[in-house]
């Protein structure tokens, strides 16, 4: 497994394994497997872990907590995450405070590596969100960021709490920016990192995506880049595997991606196996947080990996085949 800097913070593994899978969101296994995948994932040289209390309702953090219950080897680095929304000022620290000692205990652990803002920052007033029964939920107003979010993260960073903090940059692209651009910066930016330049239902907004310009914007700056959903959500797979609406972002996704399913069987690799080699590939992406939810699917991005790196013309041929 080949290893990086992950910004300024620390050397980490290309690979992160991340809690949607292990935690049941991407579709069905059980806690054993969840268990059993977390140990591979570590014996493969993956030595960083992407956690968040909405994985399954703790139960990804409940994982990592089983499986490491003798003790965490040195190396292991985690994240987890708080979806704030729109909590009253006056409880913004309580509820952040909150978050971190339920995680940490779920997690067995007495402190993080990273802690991540989960959501996304929006403009003060802001009410064009294509999600607006959600916003409230996930949606921080970056003033309040600013003054009541970012002094919290720092003050954790300087006693040694966390190592690191950092945002979701999944945001209208202002946010994502202007949140790399202020004078006291996260550490680290998670960044939709696939071919499709698609957050899927991630989105809340009607604008473009642009996150190859967050990922650049980040790299000028020293911010680490932590790469999520190579796989589109599952729409760059040969299949999904969960039951996704007709009408859904991820059905779009999928439906645009049929002459790149084409391209990979031509190859002889799996639309899963390229997704992830072009991830990998795509500059100023540290490392890229995996979804998967078993051993079988951890295999096939620990080959991607050990792979050489995508050939430019095939890079060009994927580019094409969903322009």
């Amino acid at each position: 497994m080949k290893t990086t800097m992950l910004g300024r913070c620390f050397e980490t593994s290309r690979l992160a394994l991340g809690g949607g899978g292990i935690g049941q969101v991407w579709g069905s296994t059980d806690r054993d497997e969840a268990i059993a995948t977390v140990h591979a994932a570590y014996e493969a040289g993956i030595d960083f872990f992407d956690l968040a209390p909405l994985y399954g309702r703790g139960e990804a953090e409940h994982v990592m907590g089983l499986a490491f219950a003798g003790g965490y080897p040195d190396d292991v680095k985690l994240t987890t995450k708080c979806m704030l929304g729109d909590a009253p000022v006056d409880e913004i620290e309580s509820r952040l405070n909150r978050s971190l000692e339920e995680s940490c205990e779920r997690l067995a652990r007495d402190r993080v590596d990273v802690f991540i803002l989960h959501g996304y920052l929006i403009e003060d007033g802001w009410s064009d969100c294509i999600r607006p029964s959600l916003l409230p939920h996930i949606g921080v107003q970056e003033s309040r960021f600013a003054a009541h979010v970012v002094p919290v993260f720092e003050a954790w960073k300087a006693s040694g709490r966390v190592a690191a903090w950092g945002i979701t940059a999944a945001s209208t692209q202002a946010q994502n920016l202007g949140a790399l651009d202020a004078g006291a910066k996260p550490d680290v930016v998670q960044c939709i990192t696939n071919l499709l330049d698609s957050p899927g239902g991630m989105a809340i907004a009607v604008e473009e995506p642009q996150p190859r310009d967050v990922i650049a914007r980040a790299l000028e700056l020293g911010v680490g880049v932590m790469g999520i959903r190579a796989l589109a959500a599952g729409a760059l797979a040969q299949s999904i595997d969960r039951s996704v609406a007709p009408e859904s972002a991820e059905r779009r996704d999928f439906d645009r991606a049929r002459a790149f399913r084409v391209l990979a069987a031509e190859s002889g690799k799996s639309p899963a196996f390229l997704a992830h080699q072009y991830a990998l590939a795509m500059q100023g992406v540290d490392t890229v947080v995996l979804g998967v939810k078993n051993r079988a699917e951890l295999m096939e991005c620990l080959a991607a990996e050990a792979a050489e790196p995508m050939d430019s013309s095939l890079r060009e041929a994927i580019d094409r085949a969903v322009s």
